[in-house]
């Protein structure tokens, strides 16, 4: 299955660069004032693609053999969490000859799960961004690294309460943030982040021993899902817009049952077959619902109020005031159908349909 994107607006939109790019930038920078001994105010650095970019530097006080820099994590038009947050790097002269060590302080996460290609109670610093830093301090530091070595110390004054508005929580990395990026840049909108986080959150459940997820369209339905499927944290995997993406996922890497939960908006989209289901790159299909309401028995009256509706919400009202039997099924079995085809037929589905309050309106699954 090909996935296709949504076509952005034909808007420049600034990118931004990583965490793992701010850390890099705060060691090259603390090592540069420490063999000019001067304040550096702007850095540029390597990223893995071989380009280079311009970081300013936040603040830099140095010594001899010690120095402590920051920069300021910038998402461009793609602000996370963790945009604005600083990112500090204390980077000091060691006696190991040639020995560049990375080590995480506060505010940057430890790892309690596996799956995520890091060690068990270690920092969750990304091998790339420890390649960058690596790379970009060999660079400037060979004539140090012939008779010392180099510590690198990150922390995140703020990673403690950012860590649980990120999906660090679910993952198994406690007490702070991540510092990661393959690229180093952060591209506007991008889809290849959420799809990682996808696949992370995959892979973490997989390595757990569990091989069913609960697949949501979001937080509301995931705290819904949780009342009625009892799995670990880690087993809940947001798919936002990306259901054709996550399906294909669990079918890639053998998940033996997923469960497809959301409300109407989401689900509708899912069930006219539209794999990647943001508001700006799918609107919901009135006509395809009111297909569905006529194949309900519905008469025309409420077909031509359904062509009309606002929302999808809005044609659930209206099914449900006129008490049109069997819609609800009907959204849930097409859903499931798209779903299974998505998967290639390799993962069972239960899909759920939830109404605003949390009830169930429909449910279609393997019998």
């Amino acid at each position: 299955m090909k996935l296709t994107y949504v076509e952005e607006e034909k808007v420049k939109l600034k990118t931004g660069y990583t965490t793992g790019s701010s850390a890099t930038a705060a060691a090259k920078a603390a090592l540069l004032s420490i063999i000019n001994q001067e304040k550096i105010e702007s850095i540029e650095i390597l990223l893995p693609k071989r380009s280079f970019i311009q970081i300013p530097v936040h603040s830099c006080e140095f010594e001899l053999n010690n120095a402590k820099c920051s920069v300021i994590k910038n998402g461009g038009d793609d602000p996370d969490v963790t945009h604005g947050a600083e990112i500090i790097v204390e980077l000091s002269i060691t006696k190991k000859i040639n020995k560049i060590e990375i080590d995480g302080g506060e505010g940057v996460g430890i790892v309690t799960k596996p799956g995520l290609g890091l060690e068990i109670n270690k920092p969750a610093i990304n091998p790339v961004p420890k390649k960058m830093i690596t790379e970009n301090l060999r660079e400037i530091g060979k004539e140090i690294l012939l008779k010392n070595g180099i510590r690198v110390l990150i922390s995140v004054p703020k990673g403690k309460e950012l860590g649980p508005k990120t999906d660090n929580p679910r993952l198994g990395i406690i007490n702070g943030i991540s510092i990661l990026g393959t690229s180093g840049i952060v591209i506007p909108f991008s889809t290849a982040s959420y799809a990682a986080s996808i696949r992370q959150n995959l892979d973490v459940a997989i390595a757990m021993g569990n091989d069913t997820v609960v697949l949501t369209t979001g937080g509301r339905s995931e705290d819904f899902a949780k009342k009625i499927v009892d799995l670990p944290e880690h087993c809940f995997v947001q798919m936002g817009d990306f259901s054709g993406y996550t399906i294909q996922q669990c079918g890639k890497k053998d998940i033996k049952k997923a469960y497809v939960v959301g409300f109407i908006g989401k689900l509708a989209k899912m069930a006219a077959g539209v794999k990647q289901t943001h508001v700006k790159g799918s609107k919901v299909d009135m006509a395809f619902l009111s297909e569905l309401a006529k194949r309900c028995d519905a008469n025309e009256n409420v077909i031509q109020k359904i062509k009309k509706a606002n929302t999808a919400r809005h044609v659930s009202e209206i099914i449900i005031e006129n008490k049109i039997e069997g819609f609800f099924d009907l959204i849930c079995s097409e859903t499931f159908k798209h779903m299974r085809k998505h998967s290639e037929e390799k993962v069972p589905i239960d899909v759920i349909l939830f109404d605003f309050d949390g009830n169930i309106l429909a449910r279609k699954y393997e019998e």
